[in-house]
């Protein structure tokens, strides 16, 4: 018996703009799977990838508008909020409340590593949105996906890895496509419904390992850089709103104490191969 579930529908991906909803859509868009991208009002009209113009519909997922139309007829949802959104659970609850009355059948949830962690509040309303999906009547899965490595490349390729915080706590972060290949899979493929998965990368390296890492790779100079998390306010994080220069704030000082880390069993064992090491990473992008 085939593992395959019907996708006679499209998949909606929520958020199919942003870096991690693009990734999920090629790669089901790869697998022949036709999907539906979820975007905010003003999204550039061109997305990246080759999704059909009539499957790109605006939502706005504070109000709901769109929500019943970008679920009609969907087979599956991929839920991915926007980054730091302070009405995380109610968001949550309004694509869930359309995924139901919609009757989609696989509803996934991109949530994130150590949801419970108290020293940072969005991971606290990812871990409040979780239990909303758990409470869906059909079919959910849960993805908590580590720091991405994409997150850092860019300052790995300039020669200058910029943070404000502890230049040697631990982190195993995980690639892009790594966690868009296993959304794919738990989209389209029978088995997964009522499980959360954790995807960590393969290592646990620091952010002094990974500039040299990067030096190695890309054979040029590249240096760790730690600054006052104040300065960080008063630089980067001048033009934020409060709420998320706040969350973010705490975020780095988390990783400042202890990194974030988890084990990287479960993402090899959905990819079927080891995960994208950092230098991997770095040389896909060099």
């Amino acid at each position: 018996m085939s593992l395959e579930l019907s996708t006679d529908g499209p998949v909606l991906v929520i958020g199919a703009a942003g870096k991690t909803g693009s990734a999920v859509s090629r790669v089901l868009l790869a697998r022949g799977v036709r999907v539906r991208a979820a975007v905010r009002a003003g999204s550039p009209r061109r997305l990246g990838y080759a999704v059909d113009p009539s499957h790109r519909i605006e939502v706005d997922l504070v109000s709901g508008s769109g929500l019943a139309a970008a679920m009609d007829g969907a087979s599956a949802v991929y839920h991915l909020a926007p980054n730091m959104h302070p009405d995380e659970v109610g968001i949550a609850e309004r694509v869930l409340a359309a995924a139901a009355h919609a009757g989609i059948p696989r509803f996934v949830f991109h949530s994130v590593l150590h949801p419970h962690d108290h020293r940072m509040p969005h991971h606290l309303r990812k871990a409040d949105a979780e239990e909303a999906v758990r409470r869906y009547p059909a079919g959910w899965t849960i993805l908590q996906p580590a720091a991405y490595h994409q997150n850092l490349l860019p300052a790995a390729l300039a020669g200058r890895v910029e943070v404000p915080y502890s230049l040697d706590t631990p982190f195993t972060n995980v690639d892009v496509g790594d966690v868009a290949r296993v959304a794919a899979r738990v989209l389209t493929e029978r088995g997964h419904h009522g499980a959360t998965y954790e995807l960590a990368g393969p290592e646990s390296l620091t952010v002094r390992d990974l500039a040299v890492v990067a030096r190695d790779v890309l054979q040029q100079d590249v240096e760790a850089v730690q600054i006052p998390l104040e300065t960080w306010a008063l630089t980067q994080g001048a033009d934020l709103p409060d709420q998320p220069r706040h969350d973010l704030m705490a975020m780095f000082t988390a990783y400042d104490q202890s990194g974030l880390c988890g084990n990287s069993w479960v993402l090899a064992h959905l990819l079927g191969r080891p995960p994208t090491t950092w230098a991997l990473a770095l040389r896909g992008e060099a």
